[in-house]
């Protein structure tokens, strides 16, 4: 093996899980889910077949990754954020021919028991916060908070609150890198 499982963790066959990754304590890893490289799946966290978690990705405890969802690399999912797959389901119909796919793009965070409504797509370096229902998909460098999760603001790749000048123009306070926003979506300038 080139990555560390503790003894109770569940590791089914026929599932790629790639160099450096840990797997803690009570977590499922279903069949045919890829995780790559580096990345830490917490305690208690169920991989369901199909799943695909990119590289350096942190499943914080007690997530539970349906089908239909794929992260991308450098994602933080937060301590019991929840993901959906089916959008109207009934304990007495099978809806497993349903599942509405979910896309956490390049280096989003989804903070702690956030819920993330299936069909959606989260941009890349989008910061959905503590507590947040995204029911509707979230720009890149998009800040979302509270129930329905609305935007109030902007985040840069290091995680600070962008504020933009009259030409649009920001600086992250951490990184110094410089991003635009123009016609209401935000790019790095290079």
């Amino acid at each position: 093996m080139n990555y560390h499982a503790h003894a109770t963790a569940v590791i089914d066959e026929g599932c790629l899980i790639g160099e450096g990754t840990r797997i803690w304590h009570f977590s499922h890893i279903m069949p045919g889910c890829t995780i790559g490289k580096n990345c830490n799946i917490g305690q208690n966290v169920v991989v369901c077949p199909n799943v695909v978690l990119g590289n350096n990705v942190k499943v914080q405890n007690n997530v539970s990754i349906y089908e239909g969802v794929n992260c991308e690399d450098d994602v933080f999912l937060g301590p019991s954020m929840v993901f959906t797959n089916v959008f109207n389901p009934r304990s007495a119909i099978p809806r497993t021919h349903e599942f509405m796919p979910t896309i956490v793009r390049n280096g989003a965070s989804i903070g702690a028991n956030a819920t993330i409504v299936c069909g959606n797509e989260i941009g890349e370096f989008a910061f959905i916060g503590a507590g947040a229902v995204v029911t509707r998909p979230v720009p890149a460098f998009a800040l979302v908070m509270g129930n329905p999760a609305r935007q109030t603001g902007w985040i840069s790749e290091y995680g600070h609150k962008l504020n933009f000048n009259n030409e649009g123009i920001a600086v992250c306070p951490e990184s110094r890198q410089e991003y635009q926003l123009k016609n209401n979506k935000v790019t790095r300038v290079k």
